[in-house]
């Protein structure tokens, strides 16, 4: 299944899908970013602030035949959010790339960046989200610095307590405290705020709970 629609990521973080845990693209994403995995993300690699979302093709996967073709027609034809093809572009796989290329930019209309390995990938992931915190502060009129502080994690009692709601789990509780910033603001908060932080089926849950 594509979940991409239904995926809102906190400022500063990275959601993950469980295939990359103990990638090299993982481990240097670390430290850098707020990396979170989870599973069930369907076709996406990794979802970023902003409703983006980066599919990346490996060099394995470029080599392995067509499914890599199969997958990104899905997650253009089934997704809401602004996708991105990271592709790894090496010596290997450098012959299958202009037919990558045709397809993703062409073909597809999406967005592609080449890299040469995982490290170059980190880097890049940490540049958009970087570009995530500037363009959000920027539209919150507000110094670069308060996306940065939002950012960093909450107490874990906090974050706890958020978990015991029926349909909460560490990344909605998070989006949940960067959005109202203490639990007594958001017992006073109405459905249409909640749904504007976590959409529309947990803010019913969380109001009711």
């Amino acid at each position: 299944p594509v979940t991409a629609g239904s995926v809102v990521v906190p400022l500063g973080h990275v959601i993950g899908n469980e295939k990359w845990r103990g990638s090299e693209l993982a481990q240097r994403l670390q430290g850098k970013v707020r990396l979170i995995f989870e599973d069930g993300l369907g076709l996406v690699d990794f979802h970023l602030p902003n409703r983006t979302c980066i599919l990346l093709i490996s060099e394995a996967d470029l080599v392995a035949g067509d499914e890599f073709k199969r997958r990104l027609v899905k997650f253009r034809n089934a997704s809401s959010l602004r996708g991105i093809v990271i592709v790894e572009k090496t010596p290997i796989s450098d012959q299958y790339y202009p037919g990558v290329q045709k397809l993703v930019v062409l073909e597809l209309g999406m967005v592609l960046l080449p890299v040469a390995n995982q490290g170059e990938a980190s880097q890049l992931i940490i540049q958009l989200v970087s570009f995530c915190v500037r363009e959000q502060s920027r539209e919150r009129g507000s110094n670069p610095f308060v996306g940065r502080q939002r950012a960093r994690p909450a107490e874990p009692a906090v974050l706890q307590a958020l978990q015991r709601i029926p349909g909460v789990g560490r990344t909605k509780a998070l989006l949940l405290l960067q959005r109202f910033g203490s639990i007594h603001r958001l017992c006073n908060a109405d459905s249409q705020e909640l749904e504007q932080a976590v959409g529309q089926t947990a803010a019913q849950q969380i109001y009711t709970f």
